[in-house]
């Protein structure tokens, strides 16, 4: 097997791993990371059980929040850390345990050829064949149908948390990042600033633990402010304020 550290040269790598009541899969998370060759991230959001107890004894840095901001402020928290300590490259990683840490090459291997500035984990290129939630499907399809429209481009899978950042957009996000359903916001904005973005296929894996807070009425609640968010982004959003 390579050694991913002399791959990857003097780059470095955070994994950031967003988290609230993950005690029971993000332990596992950050050693899989860690066996990745990556420094990893916990950003415990508030949580009511021991999920920063369980990151810390995994081998992570840990971050505790006194309470639960949410996944932008969480995932913003772990940009400036990285913009802080100064690394090159920031993977997000979700700390249920469906994004699968072996396919973090797939993800780095653009950043570090210097072809993209974001890069996209998607479940649906090539032959994963993972099954998504009918609610949750709808909402690819409007946004993947909205974000084409306005920018002639092709997203599959716009809400993904599994992606990596270069180092401009770290500095980027640690200063401005959405802060309610910040994924697809994100990706809009990326591409009315004109950053190169890429897709690459990865694998998903089905949540060990627990069940996805999404329902019906916050379904179509994402859907409505995503939607709008990213045509008021449209109208007002400029490379100095770019949320």
């Amino acid at each position: 097997m390579k050694n991913k550290e002399c791959t990857r040269g003097k780059t470095r790598v955070l994994a950031i791993v967003p988290a609230y009541n993950e005690e029971k899969t993000v332990g596992e998370v950050v050693r899989g990371l860690k066996l990745q060759g990556v420094d990893v991230l916990v950003v415990n959001d508030g949580s009511q059980d021991r999920t920063g107890e369980a990151a810390a004894a995994a081998g992570a840095e840990v971050v505790n929040l006194p309470f639960n901001l949410g996944i932008g402020g969480a995932v913003q928290t772990g940009y400036r850390y990285a913009a802080t300590y100064n690394y090159d490259i920031a993977v997000q990683v979700d700390g249920d345990g469906q994004h699968d840490p072996a396919c973090l090459d797939q993800l780095l291997e653009p950043l570090l050829a210097g072809e993209a500035d974001l890069v996209l984990g998607s479940r649906f290129l090539g032959s994963a064949g993972y099954r998504v939630p009918l609610l949750r499907r709808l909402g690819m399809l409007v946004f993947t149908s909205i974000i084409s429209l306005l920018y002639k481009r092709l997203i599959t899978d716009t809400t993904s948390g599994y992606r990596a950042a270069n180092k401009e957009l770290i500095h980027l996000f640690a200063q401005e990042y959405p802060t309610d359903y910040p994924e697809v916001e994100v990706l809009a904005q990326l591409c009315f600033l004109k950053k190169r973005l890429k897709e690459v296929p990865v694998r998903m894996l089905e949540r060990a633990h627990g069940s996805s807070s999404i329902t019906l009425g916050r379904s179509l609640y994402y859907m409505l402010k995503v939607s709008l968010a990213i045509f008021k982004n449209i109208k007002w959003g400029t490379e100095k304020n770019a949320f």
